[in-house]
């Protein structure tokens, strides 16, 4: 009967330290697309201001405002993989 305890027990414990790692995961995935909806958004709206304010620069401003959104891109799909990593480890 102990032995059965015991074996439940590190069971439990396993499984426990597998939530959270799959949790974790979750929710760095989660901030990773969350993280980079806003900064994408806050470029496209800056963007946008700035060509109204200045419409003969707005080849310029679209141009950096493309290359800043797919660095934020990158880096969110960086940290989503490494939280799909994190997920298989656990």
């Amino acid at each position: 009967m102990t032995m059965f305890a015991l074996l439940q027990a590190a069971t439990d414990a396993a499984t426990a330290a597998r939530a959270g790692g799959l949790s974790g995961a979750g929710i760095g995935a989660g901030l990773a697309a969350i993280g980079s909806g806003i900064g994408i958004g806050l470029i496209g709206g800056r963007a946008v201001e700035a060509m109204a304010r200045q419409p003969e620069m707005a080849g310029q401003v679209q141009t950096g405002a493309l290359i800043l959104a797919a660095l934020i891109e990158g880096v969110a799909l960086f940290a989503v993989v490494i939280a799909f990593i994190i997920q298989l480890k656990y």
